[in-house]
């Protein structure tokens, strides 16, 4: 694979991938150790849930396709007030906020590429944590550092880091303070994540 340059997508969940699959015209490869799906020159990854199965799926990426770039996409949720669920961003810094540095005690933080051609994106600060972010408190409290909260995206830059490929992060909004319910968020993911996409599709340039 290394010498054909491919497009790598890590995303945690069918849920969020369906669109891809099909809008990509994406057949299933493999199964094992990750559901792997392909087209051509484009590879998409499905990690599972948590920081540890998105590192460990996008350094099996990296290490078997040889990837031009990684991108990692799906759904988020909105820390502070204002932000609308299904609106998209590209993140430019990510907090783990469950992971402090063992000298500074602050949370170690990772800078995706950021694409300054997508600039009409919004931008926006990811927390990126092990634990799902829903109370209304929990929001809050991370809001002072962070606009959006997924359980990913910090290990996949981090991993693409190590293997000296690019790496970028954006995410839809699939709930807000007003959404603590697993149902609602689920179904908001199903309602945003085709518009969600279309607009991967068509920015991304992939």
């Amino acid at each position: 694979m290394g010498e054909h340059p491919v497009k790598l997508l890590i995303m945690a969940t069918m849920l969020e991938a369906k669109p891809f699959v099909a809008g990509f015209s994406m057949e299933k490869t493999a199964a094992s150790p990750f559901p792997v799906f392909q087209s051509p020159g484009r590879i998409l990854i499905i990690s599972g849930i948590g920081k540890t199965n998105a590192a460990i799926a996008t350094c099996y990426g990296c290490l078997t396709f040889c990837p031009k770039r990684v991108w990692n996409a799906g759904a988020a949720g909105a820390l502070a007030t204002g932000f609308e669920t299904g609106s998209i961003y590209q993140v430019h810094k990510i907090i783990e906020h469950d992971r402090p540095h063992l000298l500074t005690r602050r949370p170690v933080s990772h800078a995706p590429d950021y694409l300054k051609k997508l600039s009409s994106i919004p931008k926006a600060v990811l927390a990126s944590g092990d634990c799902p972010v829903i109370k209304a408190e929990d929001r809050r409290r991370l809001a002072e550092s962070a606009d959006l909260a997924d359980m990913e995206a910090a290990a996949v830059v981090q991993a693409c880091h190590t293997f000296k490929t690019p790496c970028h992060v954006f995410k839809f909004v699939s709930d807000t303070h007003c959404h603590t319910a697993s149902t609602t968020i689920i179904a908001n993911i199903r309602r945003y994540r085709t518009p969600f996409f279309d607009c991967f599709q068509t920015l991304m340039a992939w």
